[in-house]
């Protein structure tokens, strides 16, 4: 473990960044604010705030060689308010600390020290608060330290979801609805969502479906009381094609007979991530309930990386379930790609966009391998050998070219903690077939009501802003015994928000 040695900075609250902003460029380390024994950077910081302007002055030694690296910073803040004054002064240290180990270590961070998921809304926010482009990207450079070809990323894609979704800015009146249902065929090395084996978990199956079927029932009723319109409806999980036909088809008969104007609802969304749970009976099941988008996620087409990540079906089932979508009348079918899974590099990515090429879905999304703390993939690094950042890097620009030759264009965008060279996952997609609901979800401009096991809420109040986050049991016996509580409190804090 890397030891890195603070001084300078007394306040407790400057720990966070500077550890964040470590973990960029090291895999394993450890920032202490007090003297610690045995370090191998020590950083010496100096801090002024005098009038209205606050200045960092930042030295860093490598105690083993004494190399001496050097950097400064300076933000202007004329406010009275003392929390608007410290985050300035963090933004300040970030970017001298950043500015130093750039240098230091050669790597530059193309996100700067922006360590949020959500860069876009930032981007959406400076926008409306009524910033040209070009002030609104010098701030990003300025404030953050973004480069040029992210902000350029940002751009295109806020321009894309303002035309896919003209009225996002409007929507706060509508909520869109998550269903969580939390089993799949096997559980993949590197999740963390509430996902469970359905097989040895059967007996849970019906009792968890009562219990979501009571939620629709009762948030569809308060949805039609307060008058409350639908934008989209997105059934994710685990894998929501993992219970039987005729389960699918109550569930969705439920949705109809509960949620306020199904039939006006912008988009449907049902992940059907694992290819070894689409049957043609489930397909005819979501084609009569009007189901107009759906997932089908190879992630690999490299047999061996299936194995090693617990996906339990071929590549060529992959194949061959897409192909029995689209011949059932699936045309708006999104496949997702994984960047840096283990013992894959440049050749496994060439291979897997050779695939998709054969298959050309509506959209693609390029995920970034991310180490979640829960996954088995992280509690047991030794096992699983990933890319080195170079290489990730070179990945991530070959799906940016293969987009571009074949006239995807990006309209998403997301990051994570731990996720592999710093980097982003991107949802990209042919004209006209974007997800509203990732639109929806990433840029949180209306209210998300999850429903199910492990189904997240958020609730925004759009008088203050403030967003108060809600959480389901993320097991179904936790779930099972306690949805009505559950459902009750999101219906309590729906009538606060919209009575």
């Amino acid at each position: 473990m890397l030891q890195i040695e603070v001084q300078g900075l007394q306040d407790d609250r400057f720990h966070r960044p500077l550890r964040l902003i470590s973990n960029l460029f090291f895999e394993d380390s450890k920032v202490s604010l007090k003297s610690i024994e045995h370090a191998d950077l020590k950083a010496d910081f100096s801090l002024h705030y005098i009038q209205d302007r606050i200045t960092v002055s930042v030295t860093l030694k490598k105690l083993d060689t004494n190399e001496i690296y050097t950097a400064d910073s300076e933000k202007e803040y004329k406010g009275t308010d003392e929390k608007e004054a410290f985050k300035h002064m963090k933004n300040a240290v970030s970017y001298a600390y950043l500015t130093v180990l750039q240098d230091m270590t050669g790597i530059e961070q193309k996100w700067g020290f922006l360590t949020g998921i959500r860069p876009t809304k930032l981007l959406h926010k400076t926008l409306r608060q009524g910033m040209s482009k070009e002030q609104a990207h010098a701030m990003l450079r300025e404030q953050y330290k973004i480069s040029q070809e992210k902000i350029q990323l940002m751009q295109q894609i806020v321009d894309c979801q303002l035309k896919v979704v003209p009225d996002l800015y409007n929507l706060q009146n509508e909520v869109s609805i998550y269903i969580g249902i939390p089993y799949c065929p096997t559980k993949c090395a590197y999740c963390t969502f509430p996902a469970y084996a359905i097989k040895p978990n059967q007996s849970s199956v019906p009792t968890f479906l009562a219990g979501l079927h009571y939620e629709i029932q009762e948030i569809g009723k308060a949805l039609k009381e307060l008058n409350i319109p639908i934008t989209t409806i997105y059934y994710g999980g685990g894998t929501p094609t993992s219970i039987t036909a005729e389960e699918m088809d109550a569930l969705y008969a439920q949705m109809y007979k509960y949620f306020p104007n199904v039939e006006k609802v912008r988009e449907i969304t049902v992940e059907a991530g694992r290819p070894d749970t689409i049957t043609p009976e489930k397909l005819e099941v979501l084609k009569k309930w009007n189901v107009d988008r759906i997932s089908i996620n190879p992630q690999s087409y490299t047999e061996e990386t299936l194995k090693a990540i617990g996906r339990h079906h071929s590549v060529q089932e992959t194949i061959d379930k897409f192909h029995l979508a689209r011949q059932m009348g699936m045309n708006n079918i999104n496949m997702d790609l994984i960047i840096g899974l283990p013992g894959e590099g440049t050749a496994e990515l060439q291979h897997s966009l050779d695939e998709t090429e054969k298959l050309m879905p509506e959209s693609l999304t390029v995920h970034t391998l991310s180490f979640k703390r829960a996954s088995e993939m992280t509690q047991n690094k030794q096992k699983y050998k990933v890319a080195e950042r170079s290489e990730v890097e070179e990945m991530m620009n070959m799906a940016v070219k293969w987009t571009e030759k074949h006239n995807y264009h990006p309209y998403y965008l997301y990051r994570q903690k731990n996720i592999l060279g710093n980097l982003e996952n991107v949802g990209y997609s042919v004209e006209g077939q974007e997800s509203i609901y990732n639109i929806m979800i990433m840029e949180e401009q209306q209210s998300i009501i999850g429903i199910g096991c492990g189904a997240a809420s958020k609730f925004i109040d759009h008088q203050s802003g403030a967003i108060q986050h809600f959480a389901n049991p993320k097991d179904p016996k936790s779930y099972n015994d306690s949805f009505e509580k559950y459902t009750k409190e999101k219906i309590d804090i729906l009538k606060k928000l919209y009575a």
